[in-house]
């Protein structure tokens, strides 16, 4: 395995980071407070192409293709560079999460009618799973999708769901057999303004509060036989062929953030001066830096063997849950030491110190769960 990178990777990694730096950090503590989306920032990341990195050349604006490791790359860069963990985890779940299928699995006039649009910026779309009975069991749904003339309807309900207030197009899964089980379910594109799809206002929540999240409810609403994702049947097949890609993305920028933290942290330990010595010469500062440090260094080493595995075509189940287990509970631990090191200053809102970590508690939840995942290694280890 070869994670070095080339001097144009770096670079470019840098200029992400620039970017970043002084265009999307804009008021994020006010946006934090009243759970404000940048619609703003939103485009300026679709202006500099960040959207368009999971989209082939020809169905993006900017031209080009960029090859997988080089866009994880960006995703990194991209969480050290932008406070705002929120849009940072918005830009991943449209990216990886519906562009990405759309591209793999989408029919020609599918790709040229959305992805041109999701890669300006123009269209905003949600992932919607997750339903009030169907959580870590996501395949038990109970939304189902009957046959009419010319397509479905779809009946239910699902929550938890990233964008969906604002959402234009909603990829959806829906059951339309419940006897045959996962091989019932079939991948749905729903555009707002659908007959029988209400989206519901936006919810509170404990962080990530920049990126809105709600429920969506599905009353004998027409789906068209033309916005099917790939077949009748596959959409379990279309939800797994990208969560590997997923979550080495959205991780990434959880990396680019524990990275940030760490910095901000050394600086701040050096600085802060107490009895007559900075604070990191007290051992019990010392050691949070250096748990930090390490805990950067083996989420790293994990994101990336995974990203290079992906890129090899190979399997990576037993990796990618190792890696969403650690780096998302390691963010959780070292957004504490954070806090710990920066004392009172820690705990107060305009330090933005405290963010990390209400936005590192949802990193254990989303994408399954960190239980699901030591069920998954466990099952895989023959357990």
């Amino acid at each position: 395995m070869d994670f070095s990178w080339s001097s144009e990777q770096l670079a470019f990694k840098q200029d992400i980071v620039d970017f970043a730096t002084k265009n999307l950090n804009v008021d994020t503590a006010a946006r934090d407070l009243n759970c404000e989306f940048p619609f703003e920032l939103w485009k300026k990341c679709a202006d500099f192409g960040i959207l368009s990195m999971s989209v082939a050349s020809q169905y993006n604006h900017s031209k080009q293709d960029t090859e997988f490791m080089t866009a994880m790359l960006a995703m990194e860069a991209l969480g050290y560079g932008c406070r705002d963990n929120g849009l940072t985890f918005a830009l991943n779940a449209q990216m990886w999460t519906v562009q990405l299928p759309i591209l793999h699995v989408g029919n020609e006039q599918q790709k040229q009618k959305y992805l041109p649009a999701m890669c300006r910026g123009e269209i905003i779309s949600a992932h919607a799973m997750t339903e009030p009975e169907a959580g870590s069991d996501a395949y038990s749904m109970q939304t189902t999708a009957t046959p009419c003339d010319g397509g479905y309807l779809l009946n239910g309900k699902k929550c938890l769901v990233s964008l969906a207030p604002i959402a234009d197009l909603i990829l959806v899964y829906a059951s339309t057999d419940l006897s045959l089980g996962n091989w019932g379910i079939t991948a749905f594109l729903i555009e707002k303004g659908t007959q029988g799809l209400e989206q519901s206002a936006q919810q509170t929540k404990m962080g990530l509060r920049t990126v809105p999240i709600g429920e969506l409810t599905f009353k004998n609403c027409f789906v068209s036989e033309q916005n099917i994702l790939g077949t009748v049947g596959s959409g379990v097949g279309v939800s797994q062929s990208f969560l590997d890609w997923e979550r080495c993305c959205i991780l990434a920028s959880q990396l680019g953030a524990m990275e940030r933290q760490l910095d901000e942290c050394l600086a701040f330990a050096r600085k802060r001066k107490q009895f007559g010595k900075s604070i990191g010469k007290f051992q019990s500062v010392a050691n949070r830096v250096v748990e930090m440090r390490l805990r950067l260094e083996t989420s790293r080493l994990l994101l990336y063997k995974v990203a290079w595995l992906k890129g090899q075509g190979q399997s990576a189940m037993l990796e990618s849950a190792l890696l969403k287990l650690h780096l998302s509970e390691s963010f959780m631990e070292s957004s504490i030491d954070a806090i710990r090191i920066h004392g009172g200053r820690g705990y107060l809102t305009e330090y933005e110190i405290e963010r990390d970590l209400r936005d590192a508690v949802g990193g254990t939840l989303y994408a399954g769960t960190s239980d699901i995942q030591r069920n998954i290694v466990a099952g895989i280890l023959g357990l």
